[in-house]
């Protein structure tokens, strides 16, 4: 309980640091200035620099060759953006009055998740919409499907007991989490406490914590305990993900490595399992960045996209027919048990 509360007060403190900015007291609009508070910022604190093979240094001398201190902030945005971008991370955004940067990791794979095709094909027009989930029994099979579109939606343990109560007697449970941008860590562990029977560590987390490369805490693990009146263990769960799965999304999918009977199906995540924190630049602007790494338990390390159990995607063709290929690859893999 204890490793469990430590691992939740640090993302959460992380989480919450976004809205915390660190303030200079002598603001500054000189492009070099901010192009040098930036650079040495993230040089020090930035966690996977290493792990991308990023050389910092030399990014340094390509983006400070296009700083002068008469360029406008559209000017200085722009390439504060180029330079950002190079680290390929959901997580960090420069934060401007007229713009916000952003790197665009859904766009690493293809759109797997079509809403339409699911509420023609799969469930009927009286659908539950129970908390944040969307749920009902998947038609001409004896199989639930619950759809979770963003962990920014608070889970309840009323709202996992309801659903669990009302497909008891189902064969499995399909959760959709493709497209899932992320959110609160928090709704994670609500959720995985009914999918679990007994204290399950399910990954683990440390923070860059110096200015040197290998600068790191110790590593923390966090752990799914069980909890709320009804539980689904004993059959199986398939988890649905792709690119669009970001974030908290990708730290459920990670935890879902470490829980029997729960198999991931779709394609590799969107990553983000750095947590960010937030802080505030010369001139006023805002940027957050990644400060941790979070690994499995037997120490992979999946920024880059937590790998499915099963790798699907949506084909064309099947898709002109009403079929989700996913969903399906889902179905059989329940049926079959």
């Amino acid at each position: 309980m204890k490793t469990k509360i430590i691992s939740l007060l640090l993302f959460s403190l992380l989480f919450i640091s976004c809205e915390k900015m660190i303030l200079k007291e002598q603001p500054s609009e000189n492009p070099t200035e901010v192009f040098n508070y930036l650079w040495n910022d993230l040089n020090e604190r930035y966690s996977y620099f290493e792990y991308k093979n990023i050389n910092w240094d030399n990014i340094k001398i390509k983006y400070q060759s296009q700083i002068n201190d008469n360029m406008s902030e559209n000017q200085l945005f722009e390439v504060l953006f180029d330079m950002l971008c190079e680290l390929r991370d959901g997580h960090v955004n420069l934060i401007s009055p007229f713009n916000i940067s952003r790197y665009e990791f859904y766009l690493q794979g293809q759109n797997n998740y079509n809403e339409r095709l699911i509420r023609e094909n799969y469930i009927t027009e009286d659908y539950y919409v129970t908390g944040p989930f969307i749920n009902d029994k998947i038609i001409n099979h004896n199989i639930g499907y619950i759809r979770y579109d963003s962990f920014m939606n608070t889970v309840s343990h009323y709202s996992i007991d309801y659903m669990i109560a009302r497909f008891q007697n189902m064969d499995g449970l399909i959760l959709d989490i493709r497209q899932n941008g992320g959110g609160s860590v928090t709704n994670i562990f609500t959720i995985l406490s009914h999918f679990v029977d007994e204290n399950t560590a399910i990954y683990q987390s440390h923070i860059k914590n110096g200015p040197e490369p290998d600068d790191f805490s110790d590593f923390q693990i966090a752990y799914a305990e069980p909890d709320g009146q009804y539980s689904w263990t004993k059959k199986p769960l398939v988890v649905l993900v792709d690119r669009g799965s970001f974030s908290a999304s990708s730290f459920f999918a990670l935890a879902t490595k470490a829980i029997p009977n729960i198999t991931l199906i779709g394609d590799y995540t969107g990553g983000g399992l750095g947590a960010p924190t937030a802080a505030q630049l010369p001139n006023g602007w805002t940027y957050r960045f990644s400060v941790s790494q979070t690994l499995t338990l037997s120490g992979y390390n999946y920024e880059n996209g937590v790998p499915p159990d099963i790798y699907c995607t949506l084909t064309e063709s099947n898709v002109s027919n009403g079929k989700d290929d996913i969903i399906e690859t889902a179905i059989q893999l329940i049926e079959n048990q």
